[in-house]
């Protein structure tokens, strides 16, 4: 089996390791086998400008096709564009059953508390990990930066790669706190891609890895595949480099098999782990109370949901397909599905739970990553893409899509599941979801209402324990940044009590 994964892996992952390639042309047979081998398969472009290159750049274009098996990236392609069962004529859409669902908004009390007490006791075990998938840039938000180290304009100025980790070192402190334990450790496992790699090990090392222990932080990195133009042809991306993508966040899986972080957590003994995207704000991190739902249940993989805002809303959304858990895009579901109300509940939509990339796994399943991980699709993600024309010998930079990039979903693996190892929980929207996407100033998912949601969360909290929020002359709907490092979900803010904060604000420290 080892052997077999390691051929899938080469065809799959063409990481940015290749970058440092010797200065060392290949031999005229190897050259020639190469060329064959993408002749064969159609993609002779990508010699096209060979005998112009430098010895280095001659080897590192060698280096990089080498990776690349020419055939199977052609089997993908196809397989992306036209996938099969994609008819909708049999599809039969349900809710998950309560058995394996939970909500925040209606769950009792003491529920809530014993998921909350069993998830921190996990923590103080050390048996729970945070995998977050940081691969993107943040292009569309103005910044070459990786998003991780976006600013959204707090009063305290920090990073979205700040935040988490204040969190997690806060959830160390409270099972610190109830446990009686000292030097208690959530390890954080970041997921990189190749361009994203070494400016995010740059901002960690510069930033301290923000209180955290450096051993406690474990960046790898993501693969890539080609870039495909609407033809079919591998798009290069200069004359001696092959245009890539990172392989989407279902790459997580083929990233965990071919760095050391699953083998880190198998030396830590991790048993949970929370994986979650970089782009919200208002992640709980280590969340223990969605930890312990999911260990209570002792499932393999259990999501977090918000509800649908309304029918329209173009959200996917976890539910059964065919009686097997899964994610439904919105453009797959008719109006009359989309509209169809609670019979418990008519106030609310029946198919309402938003999908918004927030899981927990089962370690026990990770481990099982090689039976499974080379069965998941490709999908198509038509895009702009810069790339040379291999006829002219010009850059393009094309104004509308002009190829495609393959990606794998983190929640495809969903289907391969029994429903009694997948649960479900239902959280507040406004406490627990507001994603980075756009670029400042467009009004939806960007840098303003990240901060706003932040803030107006900030404001709650110190209104719930009986403090005055007023907001200064000329100021309108201006909140309170309360730091992670005070509280993690609202718990210890008790000395704002009968205080007046004038908004906006930023509480550091308890005073």
């Amino acid at each position: 089996m080892a052997s077999t994964m390691n051929k899938i892996l080469d065809k799959l992952n063409i990481s940015s390791k290749d970058e440092g390639v010797p200065a060392k042309e290949p031999t005229e047979q190897q050259l020639k086998d190469l060329r064959e081998r993408y002749s064969q398969a159609g993609q002779e472009h990508v010699f096209a400008f060979y005998d112009e290159l430098s010895t280095a750049e001659k080897a590192g274009l060698y280096e990089r096709l080498s990776f690349i098996d020419p055939n199977y990236i052609n089997d993908i392609t196809q397989k992306a564009l036209k996938p099969q069962g994609s008819g909708k004529e049999d599809i039969k859409l349900e809710p998950l059953p309560e058995s394996a669902t939970a909500s925040i908004l209606d769950s009792k009390a003491e529920d809530i508390e014993s998921w909350y007490d069993s998830g921190l006791d996990l923590v103080a075990e050390g048996k729970v990990a945070v995998v977050l998938m940081a691969g993107g840039q943040g292009t569309r938000l103005g910044s070459s930066a990786p998003k991780g180290c976006f600013n959204i304009g707090l009063p305290s100025q920090k990073s979205l790669f700040e935040i988490q980790a204040q969190r997690i070192w806060k959830v160390q402190q409270l099972a610190e706190k109830k446990s009686g334990k000292k030097d208690i450790v959530i390890p954080w496992y970041v997921m990189t891609s190749g361009p994203t790699r070494g400016p995010t090990e740059k901002f960690f090392q510069e930033h301290n890895y923000f209180g955290l222990a450096k051993d406690d932080v474990v960046i790898f990195e993501q693969g890539v595949l080609p870039c495909i133009s609407n033809e079919g042809k591998i798009l290069l991306e200069s004359k001696s480099k092959v245009a890539v993508a990172p392989d989407g966040n279902g790459g997580i899986y083929q990233a965990l098999i071919t760095s050391n972080a699953r083998t880190d957590m198998r030396k830590r003994r991790i048993e949970h782990i929370h994986a979650y995207c970089v782009d919200n704000c208002l992640v709980k991190v280590a969340d223990p109370v969605f930890i312990g739902f999911s260990a209570s249940k002792d499932v393999d993989i259990a999501t977090k949901v918000v509800r649908k805002r309304s029918a329209n809303e173009p959200v996917g959304l976890i539910l059964l397909k065919n009686g097997k858990p899964d994610v439904v895009e919105y453009s797959e579901i008719d109006s009359a599905t989309a509209e169809a109300k609670d019979p418990k509940q008519p106030d609310i939509l029946k198919y309402r739970a938003a999908n918004i990339v927030n899981h927990y796994y089962s370690f026990r399943f990770l481990e099982s990553i090689e039976e499974w991980a080379h069965n998941l699709p490709h999908h198509v993600a038509r895009k702009k893409i810069p790339y040379v024309d291999t006829e002219k010998g010009e850059t393009i930079k094309p104004e509308k899509p002009n190829g495609i990039k393959l990606e794998q979903f983190v929640f495809d693996v969903f289907p391969m599941l029994d429903l009694q190892k997948f649960a479900c929980m239902e959280v507040r929207r406004e406490d627990e979801f507001s994603p980075l996407k756009n670029a400042k100033g467009t009004g939806e998912d960007d840098p303003d209402t990240s901060k706003k949601d932040i803030m107006e969360q900030g404001k709650r909290w110190v209104q719930n324990v009986g403090g005055t929020v007023v907001s200064e002359s000329g100021v309108e709907d201006a909140g309170v940044e309360v730091s992670p490092l005070i509280s993690y979900g609202g718990e210890g803010l008790e000395f704002l009590k009968d205080r007046t904060i004038k908004a906006p604000a930023v509480i550091e420290k308890e005073e």
